[in-house]
């Protein structure tokens, strides 16, 4: 099944005379197939996106489309959708076979048909040996992977992953992001909406990271596009790690304090404010292309990393280098450098609060 998901300008409020909006016109698509995480910080939006797509919430305006249908209108059960919540929502009196049953019997699907089926999902997603037990007898894991394998059982066109790994510890979430990865691979025409605050499980699954803030979606792109040349402020700091400085633009080159850096001002005006990004693992310690002197003000040793924290014109700016043998001291005057094209002209207020389109 081909499916994938459009909202046409859809918008989400509460309130007795829907004063509070929480989506503002969204207008994104998820093509077929394709892995869309909606990335942002607790209320953007992100899971009142994910609710409009499954039905639990009716938009104000605006329509949703699964494929070619406009589901808007339709109750959940109509729209063929898996969805995978935070706190898994399992049965607990059900074995587990019997839960992954559970949307298939809803459905009416042929009773004939659905141990095969049962036994397709719980196989697909390792959990085979375990259709026995009930969920207080697995762990946090597995029990993730029971309620994987109940939304695949139904061979949805789209999958709804809500928060889906953040209950999990950090070694298991970084299990069931293999996974997730696996099965996609296995499922090359199912589209999945990914809901994360986690910038890791974005930049590792998805095709595209759609980014949402304050209601609105502000950038959509591939991980690497919105990490390599993040079009605002917010995605730069909430995809990745970022420095973001205040900087004055000239021609070809902008000033930070004292120092005259060699940038693309990509079209931003000269005599202008704007904001240079450049990513800590970028910036390198000693003399080199666009060289900043500052004074170290704090210094992490992270294992392979030293991160360095550096005054430079009264911005502090983070470097990750290579684990020093002797890193240096705190008021220590040192130099920093990045190279040209490892940075990115930010104009003042591009894109901020404003909403974008996809694409």
């Amino acid at each position: 099944m081909h499916s994938g998901i459009r909202f046409d300008g859809v918008s989400v409020a509460y309130g007795r005379h829907a004063e509070n909006t929480v989506l503002d016109h969204l207008d994104l698509t998820v093509e077929p197939g394709e892995v869309m995480a909606l990335l942002g910080p607790s209320g953007s939006g992100k899971t009142t996106a994910l609710r409009a797509v499954a039905g639990f919430v009716r938009p104000v305006s605006g329509r949703v489309f699964i494929g070619d249908r406009d589901v808007t209108d339709l109750p959940p059960y109509r729209r063929g959708i898996g969805m995978v919540v935070q706190q898994y929502a399992l049965f607990p009196h059900l074995r587990v076979e019997d839960n992954v049953a559970f949307g298939l019997k809803a459905q009416k699907a042929d009773r004939a048909g659905i141990p095969g089926r049962v036994a397709e999902a719980l196989e697909m997603t390792g959990m085979a040996a375990y259709a026995k037990r009930y969920p207080r007898e697995l762990s946090g894991g597995q029990q993730q992977r029971v309620a994987i394998a109940r939304a695949l059982a139904i061979r949805p066109g789209v999958l709804l992953l809500d928060e889906p790994l953040s209950a999990l510890d950090a070694q298991l979430r970084s299990g069931m992001l293999a996974e997730l990865a696996r099965l996609h691979r296995e499922l090359p025409d199912v589209s999945i909406l990914y809901v994360t605050h986690d910038q890791v499980e974005a930049l590792t699954l998805a095709d595209r990271i759609a980014v949402m803030d304050k209601a609105r979606l502000q950038d959509c792109g591939t991980p690497q596009e919105l990490y390599r040349r993040p079009r605002t402020e917010f995605t730069a700091s909430f995809v990745g790690n970022a420095n973001l400085l205040p900087v004055r633009v000239g021609e070809g080159q902008v000033t930070l304090g004292g120092a005259e850096l060699k940038v693309d001002t990509g079209g931003v005006s000269s005599g202008s404010a704007a904001t240079l990004c450049v990513r800590p693992h970028l910036v390198g310690l000693g003399e080199g292309a666009n060289t900043m002197r500052g004074t170290v003000a704090e210094v992490q040793w992270r294992g392979a990393t030293h991160r360095l924290y550096v005054e430079v014109a009264g911005q502090r700016v983070k470097a990750d280098v290579r684990e020093l043998r002797v890193p240096p001291a705190l008021g220590d005057e040192v130099d920093l450098h990045f190279a040209p094209e490892d940075a990115v002209l930010l104009g003042a207020g591009v894109g901020e609060g404003t909403g974008v389109r996809d694409g």
